[in-house]
């Protein structure tokens, strides 16, 4: 590795081979040295989920001047814990999750192994970064967001980030992209979240589904809002989950109950 460059470790959810991980990259590359170690196929849906039931085990796929690709049989977490203690010889300065097929905004940031990469990188104390896009395809267009990605990077590169804070980037799938805004997470929740797929013997079957209910869809200041909009969604996301306008509350609870 060359040590005058920052170290960036990219992951995804969608698998080594997704062309997103590889438009990423791409993207990246002019930033510093780049080490993918990502899951050897699809992880969906994972969040911050680790394997504890068997050994992981990983393998080189290629390496070449400022690029080493490893695949992983383990999730998308597996693989930043991976990385950062049995594989680099020193800590990253930048850990990118993405480009993810289809969005990972409101809600969706809970259910995610893109973000799962980027929450193991921001509880370890490194700058980290999830990018997605509204675009499940996986022929997705991802050109009009490179960038909005390299100085998205670059700027975090040099700036850094607030303890226990890492950004989730969320691209409309549109060409012409307005702007960015810097966004809260939209509240809502999924409902429908079932579809029936009964086998001749057994009608127990379902395929997972679902569709978003934006409680506050006219709130402009949220992530859904914007992308529905145009403009690329970035929202600061914090992994200290403490409800701090309710500690003193609690506390006062507490005591009248006797606690």
């Amino acid at each position: 590795m060359e040590n005058e460059k920052p170290l960036i470790l990219v992951s995804n959810d969608d698998g080594v081979m997704a062309k997103g991980i590889n438009e990423l990259v791409k993207f990246l590359r002019p930033l510093g040295e780049i080490v993918v170690m990502a899951p050897d196929s699809p992880r969906s849906g994972s969040g911050c989920a680790l394997t504890v039931t068997q050994p992981v085990h990983y393998q080189l796929v290629r390496k070449e001047p400022g690029l080493t690709v490893y695949k992983c049989s383990g999730t998308p977490t597996d693989c930043i814990k991976l990385a950062r203690n049995a594989v680099l010889e020193r800590e990253p300065e930048l850990i990118v999750g993405g480009i993810n097929h289809g969005d990972n905004s409101a809600t969706n940031v809970h259910y995610s192994g893109t973000m799962g990469v980027v929450i193991e990188g921001c509880l370890n104390g490194i700058p980290s970064i999830g990018f997605s896009l509204c675009n499940h395809s996986h022929d997705a267009d991802f050109e009009a967001v490179g960038p909005y990605i390299r100085k998205i990077a670059a700027m975090v590169l040099e700036q850094g980030l607030p303890p226990l804070t890492c950004l989730n980037v969320n691209f409309p799938d549109i060409a012409d992209i307005k702007g960015v805004k810097v966004c809260e997470q939209a509240k809502g929740r999924w409902t429908n979240e079932w579809v029936s797929c009964p086998r001749p013997d057994d009608m127990n079957y379902f395929w997972l589904t679902g569709e978003f209910a934006d409680c506050e869809p006219e709130n402009e200041k949220n992530d859904h809002w914007a992308l529905a909009n145009g403009y690329v969604a970035i929202t600061p996301t914090t992994v200290d989950v403490t409800a701090y306008g309710f500690v003193d509350e609690l506390r006062g609870q507490c005591l009248r109950a006797g606690l």
